[in-house]
């Protein structure tokens, strides 16, 4: 994740500051290494030391098995007595880079999450922070947070993240700003105390480098799930992953595990697309009638206005019938997008065949296609619309949106698929229903 090229640069540092003497050891000083091996866990770990102008200061690292998280510890010792109160920073530096946003034209055919610094404290919760803004200075976020209060600084991408993870027991300082050109940090400042010479302070911190796995991420800190970030609809989006994660534990793919959940969402919400459905149905049946009216009063929009509210009241028919249904529902399937395009579970993880991976576009665009061909067979069982200019929007609908699905991830594609196809199978069973009462009449 962390890298230093000419292209990107992503990494974390640390280091000293004070008032007076900013010639102290910092993310620029050589660090040695002194001593490295496994402790009495058996976790590895090394230190590295940097020392300048009477202040010395010792790294250490431990590594933890099976977790993302590297424990952090800041040894600074004064060879002197020194009144003038030292700075622990501890940063995270990354370039404005947008490399996990899918679909090539980074336009209407591509979706990304949440790319830049984030920061949390107790009072204010989750900040995400755009790198536009910082760029612009327009951030205001709380810069200070008092000792005993939870509070961390990450950097977020799709699918990954960074963060450091301080101790509660130090009031801190949360900065960000622009480094370079095209280079952002955010940082926490935790102040050292006055040390008398030979004495030692060690500040504790966590270095978080890893996925955005949601289970994960709850027992790490305080707020910290918040990283994988559904927007406006995580109250929604979150029930909703808990519960696809609950089908894969059973099933043991997550393909499955999508087409199961959309079938149950579909199940949820029946009686509201019966009630949409049958409303369409409906209003195909009384279609010619209207068309008629409208050759009937082809000059005269107010009387073709008027004789079909008629027939719909005559009919009982609400017009709008189709619709309202399909708005409830909306939030939730729109929470089902996020929750498929942000979890890195889809990352590498296979359905069937040809699919072999669920966070990517199908290779063969077998999945657009026949998405294609079901919003087609959906069009087909609607009503025609009245207006010829909406009968032939409504006709390249499912060629527009397969171009546009061409560069989806399958897993999203998969979701959309089944819930057509599932769609289809109630429409026409309804359908069915109102041509044989028809027939009856």
């Amino acid at each position: 994740l962390f890298q230093y090229t000419p292209t990107h640069k992503y990494f974390a540092r640390s280091g000293l500051i004070s008032l007076n003497n900013n010639d102290l050891p910092n993310h620029t000083s050589a660090f040695k290494l002194i001593q490295s091996g496994k402790d009495g866990s058996g976790r590895p770990f090394a230190i590295f030391a940097s020392e300048r102008n009477g202040v010395k200061l010792e790294k250490t690292f431990v590594l933890n098995p099976s977790s993302y998280v590297v424990d952090v510890g800041h040894r600074v010792t004064q060879s002197a007595n020194n009144p003038t109160p030292l700075v622990l920073y501890t940063e995270i530096v990354r370039d404005a880079s947008q490399e996990q946003k899918i679909g090539p034209f980074g336009g209407a055919f591509s979706a990304s999450t949440f790319t830049g610094p984030a920061a949390y404290t107790d009072k204010e919760k989750f900040n995400k922070l755009e790198f536009a803004a910082i760029d612009k200075n327009k951030i205001t976020i709380p810069t200070q947070v008092a000792a005993g209060e939870p509070a961390w600084i990450a950097m977020v991408q799709h699918y990954f993240a960074s963060a450091w993870l301080p101790s509660d027991k130090t009031a801190r300082d949360v900065y960000v700003g622009k480094v370079e050109q095209n280079l952002f940090r955010i940082g926490l400042q935790t102040p050292v105390p006055p040390l008398s010479a030979g004495v030692s302070h060690v500040e504790k911190t966590r270095l978080f480098i890893g996925p955005q796995e949601e289970t994960l991420l709850e027992t790490i800190a305080p707020g910290f799930d918040l990283i994988k970030d559904y927007g406006y609809l995580t109250v929604i989006a979150k029930p909703i992953f808990w519960l696809l994660e609950q089908i894969y534990s059973y099933v043991a793919n997550w393909g499955w595990a999508i087409v199961l959940l959309t079938v149950l969402i579909k199940l949820i919400f029946f009686p509201l697309s019966a009630a949409s459905y049958k409303s369409m149905a409906r209003m195909k049946e009384v279609q010619p009638r209207l068309m008629n009216l409208r050759e009937q009063f082809k000059g005269d929009p107010q009387k073709l206005n008027r004789a079909m509210m008629d027939l719909y009241k005559q009919e009982k028919i609400n017009p709008l019938g189709g619709c309202l249904p399909v708005v409830v529902q909306i939030p939730v399937f729109i929470a089902l997008y996020w929750v498929l395009l942000s979890s890195v579970e889809m990352r590498n993880a296979p359905w069937i065949l040809w699919i072999k991976d669920l966070s990517v576009p199908d290779p063969y665009f077998i999945l657009p296609v026949i998405m294609a061909v079901s919003m087609f067979v959906q069009t087909k069982l609607n009503p025609t619309p009245p207006d010829p200019l909406q009968a032939k929007i409504m006709m390249w609908m499912p060629i527009v949106f397969s171009v546009m699905f061409f560069f989806f991830p399958a897993g999203l594609v998969l979701y959309w698929v089944v819930n057509n196809i599932l769609s289809i199978a109630q429409q026409w069973q309804i359908n069915q229903m109102f041509a044989k009462r028809s027939t009856n009449r």
